[in-house]
């Protein structure tokens, strides 16, 4: 268990994992890192009225009108070439859209100690996802 939290996570998570399996059509899920920032500190994407832009190419994925979205180890990203960005420049864009599988290996050993700590009751279904995540990192 961890403080202010009602019973165990790992059964938690167990729970949220049952749950998604019962719905015919379930919610698709994105991700985004608005604060990524350059070598130089600043933040890549604009954000504020920019941010309808990534809203926009969800909804196309989700509604099949976006059928050039690249496959990469953690999910599908943006096609650079076709992405509507507004102003953005294609050079940031394709750095904003790299996946970074060194990066990315790096960080999924670093959350291994954090998983490891809800012991047993952590459902294999997650520790498959982590594993099939780190083999496609490494043959990227």
């Amino acid at each position: 268990n961890r403080p202010f939290v009602g019973y165990n996570m790992a059964d938690y998570f167990q729970h949220h994992l049952d749950m998604g399996r019962k719905l015919t059509d379930p919610p698709r899920i994105f991700n985004v890192n608005w604060f990524r920032k350059n070598g130089e500190g600043k933040f890549m994407w604009p954000g504020y009225g920019y941010n309808t832009y990534v809203l926009k190419w969800i909804s196309g994925r989700v509604h099949g009108e976006i059928k050039d979205a690249v496959k990469t180890p953690i999910g599908f990203v943006p096609n650079v070439e076709t992405f509507d960005s507004g102003k953005v420049d294609r050079k940031i864009m394709k750095d904003l859209l790299h996946v970074d599988s060194k990066a990315y290996l790096e960080e999924l050993k670093a959350t291994k100690p954090f998983l490891e700590s809800f012991g047993e009751r952590f459902p294999d279904d997650l520790w498959k996802a982590y594993y099939s995540m780190k083999e496609r990192l490494e043959k990227n």
